[in-house]
Formats: structure tokens, sequence, C-alpha cells
């Protein structure tokens, strides 16, 4: 059950000050509780080991802190974890680490399942049971960075918001998650490491070029067609690609951010080169990235990976073409980890 306490974490810095004056103390209590709670990221008012004991009493009586904490944890062959976060009401989402050569990247989630049914999605046959709060978004945050240095000696260095959710229908929490985790207060990482994934709500990117946001933005493409994007994304049907791409050069023109888009690549449904032309003549619109992802196989799933004589034909000819494209390859895959396969297995 949540505490009927208020979440002190939901208020801002001038809030905490103002709260202490209120009491009779002085305003840089609140500076110093503050700090307790995002840089330190404390679990309990018991670790404010630089407050009073009357203070910290003060502090449990009018107040709770609804931590989020790793429940279960797996580790696959190629060293990716994913991680089980559960949440103050026991609901629970999922997280992933993930190493390379030159990186650290936390992917993270963003609601608690998901409304949109895409077809190839695991987390997409679950029920959106509720958006995430900002601080439970920066916690998954602190814990990956923890597990980061815990398990491989080095901090993040890159954040995805492509795990559970739809990131621009939870758009409040999301931003202010951000700042949170790009603030001198919170982590004070650079926007530019930040990336937010969609499935393609067009007037909510012209909302984030409006907001004049700093970090990246991908679009789950995965078809330049709308009437197999209409089939695999059921949210195409009111955001069609024409509207999409209005969308994203007003993102381009107010932000000067290329967008990136991700393509699943399906067997036999858009691994031809016919697809592959018209993925180039969507991408054209603005300069951009174009990242062609494995397709990684979820229960009860409809599709297939395509083969690799076919993905490798895909991306000669959109390179031929003058784009930017990296080729994904799936890590996680065996711990089901993967793009597209976060359902709450570890929860189970």
């Amino acid at each position: 059950m949540l505490n009927s306490k208020k979440n002190i974490r939901s208020l801002s810095l001038n809030e905490l000050k103002e709260f202490f004056v209120n009491q009779g103390d002085q305003a840089f209590r609140g500076k110093q509780v503050y700090e307790w709670l995002w840089k330190k990221s404390a679990r309990t008012f018991e670790e404010m080991t630089n407050l009073a004991t009357p203070t910290r009493t003060l502090l449990d009586e009018h107040f709770c802190i609804n931590h989020v904490e790793i429940s279960d944890e797996q580790k696959s062959n190629d060293h990716t974890i994913k991680s089980a976060f559960r949440l103050a009401d026991n609901k629970t989402v999922e997280g992933v680490l993930i190493p390379t050569k030159t990186r650290m990247t936390a992917c993270i989630s963003s609601q608690v399942g998901c409304s949109l049914s895409c077809k190839f999605c695991a987390t997409g046959k679950l029920d959106r049971l509720r958006n995430l709060d900002a601080d439970e978004i920066y916690d998954q945050v602190f814990l990956l960075n923890e597990q980061s240095i815990r398990n491989y000696n080095q901090k993040l260095s890159n954040i995805v918001y492509m795990g559970m959710g739809e990131p621009l229908l939870n758009y409040r929490n999301v931003l202010a998650s951000v700042e949170k985790v790009t603030s001198n207060d919170g982590l004070g990482m650079s926007p530019k490491r930040i990336t937010v994934s969609t499935a393609g709500i067009a007037k909510m990117i012209k909302k984030l070029a409006d907001d004049e946001v700093r970090f990246n933005l991908a679009l789950s493409l995965h078809a330049a067609n709308d009437k197999k994007r209409d089939y695999i994304m059921p949210i195409n049907e009111q955001n069609s690609l024409d509207s999409l791409s209005n969308a994203i050069k007003y993102f381009y023109e107010k932000t000067g951010t290329r967008p990136t888009y991700e393509y699943i690549i399906f067997k036999n449904y858009n691994d031809e080169i016919k697809d592959a032309q018209e993925l180039a003549l969507f991408a054209k619109v603005t300069p951009c990235k174009i990242n062609i992802i494995e397709y990684n196989p979820i229960d009860e799933g409809e599709f297939q990976q395509a083969s690799s004589e076919k993905v490798d034909r895909f991306v000669q000819f959109l390179e031929s073409n003058n784009l930017i494209v990296n080729l994904r390859r799936s890590r996680g895959k065996d711990i089901d980890a993967a793009c597209g396969q976060l359902a709450n297995k570890l929860a189970k």
C-alpha cells in the first residue's frame, strides 16, 4: 500500500524551504534535504545524517519517500543486466543496463505497462496501469548507475527512454525526470546523452519542439508505409506518416537536433528494397540517423527475424542514398531484455 503521507519528492526546492520556514526553522534546511533526496537518493529520513534527530522526526511525521528498489536482476551472456524495479505500490517495471566497449546505457521505463498494443512488442500485450512519477523514473537511472559502477566500475554514459510505456503519454513526468537527471542537484548528466523514444504522437513531438528540449528524439517507425504501419502500430491510425513527417520537420527546425528513426526489420513484411525506398524518402525530410534493429521474438508473436542477407541489402541501399545507418544487434535476448521483450517476466 502507498503511504498516506505526502511524497516529499513531489515538492520543489522552494516548497521544501517554505516548509522549514513555516516550522520555525531556516530555509537552508530545505536545500540540505533536497540534496539528500536527489543527489544522494536517500531512501529514508534516517539516512540524512547531517540533520538533527528532531528534524528527521519532523520530516517522518509529515512525509514519506516512495523509493524504488531492484527486486530482481538477471545477467545475460553478453553482460547485459535486466532489472525488475519494485515501486512503492508493489507494481513492477523493468529496466536494462547495456554495456558496450564505448558506453554504458540505461534503458528505462516511463509507464507501468503500455496502452499502444504494437503487435511486435511484449510490453504492448500488458495493460497500462499508470504513469510513473518523475521520481520513480529518476530512481531507475540512479539505481542502474549504481549497478553499472558495482558490476563494471563505470558510470552511466547514456540513458534511453525505451523501456516499458510511451514516454510522450507521460509527458510532464518524463520531462521533469530529465530535468532532475541533468540537474547539478541530481546526476548532472548532459541532455545530449539522453534519448526519448516515441511510437509517434505528432502533437506531442511538436510540443517537445515548443518546449525547446535539449535531449535527443527517436521515432519508432518500423514501416514508412501507412497501411503497413497501421497494422503493426495502431497509433498510426491517428498519427499518419504525413503528420509525423511535419512534426519531425518542426522539431528539427526549432531544436536543431537530428531525429533518429528506429526500424525493426521483420521477415517478409518490411524487409524488401521497396520498403527501404519508402524509408529513405521519409528520412530525407531532415538530417537524421537510422537504426536498423534485429527483431527479437516474443511469446505468441506473429513475426520472425529477417535473414541476414536481406538486412545487409536493406542497409546497403540506405547507405547508397547517403543516409547514416547503424545496424543494431540484439543485446540481452537470452534473458528477454532486448528491444520489445520487456514484459515483467522477472516479477512472475
